[in-house]
């Protein structure tokens, strides 16, 4: 099948990213049973032991390094099945990634009004990676949280305000950091249209009082109290199950975590220094322990302020690669966090519309990787100590890279003059 031809298909492009699944799933049975490097991600161990224990009336708890909701461990529950039902987990999170490609691709025609073959294109980012297809086959759980959070967005874009507020308080349980977007949603989420535009700026400014009573609208004020509900309503429920560990293990663990192995961030060597015995005999003060601050302030504040109401889906994708990018802990894991909005932002960018532009950003990003992945497989298979120069020199080059694609992106969306989107959802409530 020609390749222009190829992109005329739904039913093609979603068969082969089936296809694509089915053969890393049948390939990771073969590399487990007959090689020493296993497939299967150390965490889907975490994942079904956890399953386990559940199915033996115990606390997912139990299960040491298990540091999430208990939802997870409930959803892959028959993988305590004998048999083939080990890969059952694989095989949901897999299916997650194809119902989220399939939104993207909803996303892209309904509200960007994309034809059929670019809509498959740029949904094809997702559906076609082979990263993608490769970290949920080994048995992350990232692709379950793919599937929330873009249904989070065509619930905001399709102005089903209560079901946006029931996924992203589901998003912020299952995973921490979707909080971020709150803050995007809600300022997204006003009254404006266009005909209004011209009439407010004939009539003089109004008092700060009048301002702040008409910023709490009836969208902004259903979305907070369905996310908060919702929210809540889950950790109630799942501290009335698993009492104070789900809290400390869900929550107030990932405030203190020092996690070093395959960790790309700039604060990798710090973690390492801290996490040996003699760093915690001698307790000092801990520089890593303040990343939360520029992150937050860019990916929760400022980005939302300066963006949202001209680019939901970009400033979101500008959020999360804040939020990456200024982690303290940062993993191949976390990329998807932030791809999967690729294929709303892509469309218009400079990385597409400027092809150099694009490919030294994209050459820049994998050897970004592969310069620190050499230093860490040095340190962590052969044993070697490339603390420094080596992986810190590793860690800051591929910062500076990800701080030099993230200008890019918000440079974009500021140069966009309105969201279209937000206001085609506005014309359909008024």
């Amino acid at each position: 099948m020609h390749l222009s031809s190829f992109f005329r298909s739904s039913a093609a492009v979603f068969s082969t990213s089936v296809l694509l699944r089915v053969v890393f799933l049948l390939y990771g049975l073969f590399q487990d049973a007959y090689s020493p490097m296993k497939y299967t991600d150390i965490d889907y161990f975490v994942f079904t032991d956890a399953a386990r224990f559940i199915s033996q009336g115990r606390s997912p708890y139990t299960r040491d390094t298990y540091r999430y909701t208990p939802l997870l461990a409930w959803l892959i529950y028959p993988t305590t099945w004998p048999g083939f039902w080990f890969s059952f987990g694989k095989v949901l999170f897999a299916i997650g990634d194809i119902v989220a490609g399939w939104m993207m691709f909803h996303i892209l025609r309904s509200h960007q009004n994309m034809p059929l073959d670019r809509a498959l294109k740029f949904a094809s980012i997702w559906l076609l990676n082979p990263m993608v297809a490769t970290i949920s086959t080994r048995g992350s759980s990232e692709g379950l949280l793919g599937v929330i959070v873009i249904a989070l967005l065509w619930a905001v874009l399709a102005k089903r305000v209560r079901l946006a507020g029931l996924l992203l308080g589901l998003a912020v349980h299952f995973k921490i950091y979707p909080f971020i977007y709150a803050a995007s949603i809600i300022w997204w989420l006003d009254e404006d249209r266009i005909d209004q535009a011209k009439e407010r700026k004939s009539k003089p400014k109004s008092s700060l009082l009048s301002r702040i009573i008409s910023f709490v609208n009836s969208e902004r004020l259903t979305l907070t109290i369905f996310s908060l509900f919702t929210f809540m309503g889950l950790n109630i429920v799942m501290y009335l199950a698993y009492g104070y560990p789900f809290l400390e293990h869900s929550y107030f663990y990932h405030l203190i975590r020092i996690d070093h192995r395959h960790n790309f961030s700039p604060y990798n060597t710090l973690l390492y220094l801290n996490s040996a015995p003699q760093g915690q005999s001698h307790p000092s003060f801990e520089l890593e322990r303040l990343a939360f601050l520029p992150q937050l302030l860019l990916s929760a504040l400022m980005i939302p302020l300066a963006l949202a109401k001209k680019d939901l889906p970009s400033t979101m994708l500008a959020q999360t690669f804040a939020f990456v990018t200024f982690n303290k802990v940062c993993t191949s894991q976390y990329f998807l966090w932030y791809m999967m909005f690729l294929p709303f932002y892509l469309p218009v960018s400079t990385l597409l519309s400027s092809r150099k532009t694009g490919i030294v950003a994209l050459v820049l990003w994998v050897l970004g990787q592969a310069l620190w992945l050499q230093q860490g497989y040095q340190l962590e298979f052969l044993g070697n100590s490339t603390f420094v120069p080596g992986l810190w020199t590793a860690g800051i080059l591929f910062f500076v890279v990800n701080v030099g694609i993230l200008g890019l992106i918000i440079r974009d969306v500021r140069a966009k003059e309105t969201d279209p989107l937000r206001l085609k959802a506005a014309k359909k409530t008024s």
